[in-house]
């Protein structure tokens, strides 16, 4: 059997990143001897996670608009132009029969390289409202795996596969043996409720700030626990802001390693709305509070989030609300066993374990 080749592009999140290495994990679980590359964009997180899942990657000088004025558009057209030749020359000398955009800023001139050679392309799109990136390049797709449903409004329907959103392979259904393994890893009371904060692998200044304020005003006194994720980017600031204090019902950490224990031993998540995580707590089967990020393209992350709160599987706080009313709202849903229930109950239903496996499958029946 003649050994395969393909391209996997995208990233600069995690939201990006991870379901980009499940879909790889997935097509080698499929094809051990297939050759993968990954393609992302330069000084962005990709360049350090996807070596450390194993795989090689590239990366490109490419760079998004910057919303605000800023020098740095001035140079976009030179690093949009220094990324489509780049990735014309990775394409000749790799030889790719297949290429796959989870997303990004690389997986644009990649795709568009890769389909004006005639090689099929595969889009995975997260989210419930596309990015503009894959928008633009559903015209030359063969397939595009989503998410939610109702996304003929984006793409041409004929291509359109709804597959789910990979997720990591630790992320499962909660298990009263993961919970206990949880409370011993995070040095916790298996008699206290839990809350998990968490802002996503970069940090979120809003459910930071929201945090302070609860540490400020008595946090301590709780009678229950949290988990506060602040990202990397909020680490040194959130140190010095809890040096001296005696929390002993906290645990703050920049990144999480264990996300699987976390999951299990919350009774309640506070969580930024990306379509990765949201995903990962539909199959964990969580009561979860999500407070949209405002600062995304086309508000996704708003969409995302009132997907699952029209079918009564979560609910939202805004962003300008959540320093006034979040922590009101986490512990009225803490204090309500019956609600939190029914939040379990109803995302369950919306969870898809296999999305992985069936991008896999797709990917390869490209190339077959």
């Amino acid at each position: 059997m003649e050994r395969i080749r393909l391209i996997i592009s995208g990233g600069g999140t995690g939201g990006h990143i991870f379901p980009a290495i499940s879909i790889a994990n997935a097509i080698k679980e499929l094809r051990p001897d297939a050759d993968i590359l990954f393609v992302g964009a330069q000084g962005k997180m990709e360049m350090e996670k996807v070596p450390a899942a194993g795989y090689r990657i590239i990366g490109l000088p490419v760079a998004g608009l910057q919303r605000k004025l800023s020098a740095k558009n001035f140079l976009l057209p030179f690093k949009v132009i220094g990324s489509l030749c780049k990735a014309r020359r990775i394409i000749k000398e790799f030889k790719p029969q297949v290429a796959v955009g989870v997303g990004g800023y690389a997986s644009a001139p990649l795709l568009w390289s890769a389909s004006r050679r005639g090689i099929p392309c595969v889009i995975q799109e997260q989210n419930s409202f596309a990015g503009l990136t894959n928008r633009i390049l559903a015209k030359r797709a063969r397939r595009i795996c989503t998410a939610y449903e109702g996304m003929e409004k984006f793409f041409p329907a004929d291509k359109i596969l709804l597959t789910g959103n990979p997720i990591r392979k630790e992320i499962d259904r909660v298990t009263l043996q993961q919970k206990e393994e949880g409370y011993a890893y995070y040095g916790l009371d298996p008699k206290k409720k839990t809350v998990f904060i968490v802002g996503g692998s970069l940090g979120c200044g809003t459910l930071n700030r929201t945090m302070r304020k609860w540490v400020e005003e008595g946090g301590s006194e709780k009678d229950y626990q949290v988990i506060w994720q602040c990202g990397r980017f909020y680490k040194a600031s959130t140190d010095a802001f809890l040096s001296g204090k005696n929390i002993p019902n906290l645990v703050c950490t920049d990144f999480i390693q264990r996300i699987d224990l976390a999951y299990a031993v919350a009774d309640v998540i506070v969580s930024r709305a990306g379509a990765g995580t949201i995903s990962e707590l539909c199959v964990a089967g969580k009561a979860t509070i999500f407070v949209p990020s405002p600062n995304v393209a086309e508000d996704h992350q708003t969409h995302n989030a009132m997907a699952l709160v029209n079918k009564g599987a979560a609910r939202i706080v805004r962003d300008d609300r959540a320093q006034e009313s979040l922590i009101g709202e986490m512990e009225s849903l803490l204090a309500d066993p019956q609600a939190i229930l029914s939040l379990e109950s109803n995302i369950l239903e919306l969870g898809r374990k296999d999305a992985a496996l069936r991008i896999a499958q797709e990917v390869l029946s490209q190339i077959e």
